[in-house]
């Protein structure tokens, strides 16, 4: 999730930076050299957005962004839900 106190119009930039370079990541599939040059403009964006990086959050909640459903405190949840972990 995007850190919600972005600006919109930041937001909306960042989000087309986002777009951009996931296409860039894309078209150098056979490219090593562009690939190694568009994976990094991706986390860039990404911790941009609050997505990646230090939570953006004050409430003191812990941070469960990649990590397992399975291997949180919403496993039972996520059991519930019938489906196997990938």
């Amino acid at each position: 999730m995007s850190n919600p106190a972005l600006d919109p119009a930041e937001r909306e930039r960042l989000v087309r930076d986002l777009m951009a370079a996931r296409r860039a990541v894309r078209a150098s599939k056979a490219d090593p050299a562009a690939l190694a040059a568009a994976r990094p403009r991706v986390d860039a964006a990404k911790r941009s957005l609050g997505e990646r990086g230090p939570v953006w959050w004050t409430d003191g909640s812990p941070d469960y962004n990649r990590h397992m459903a399975a291997n949180t405190p919403y496993a039972a949840w996520f059991a519930s839900l019938g489906e196997k972990p990938a």
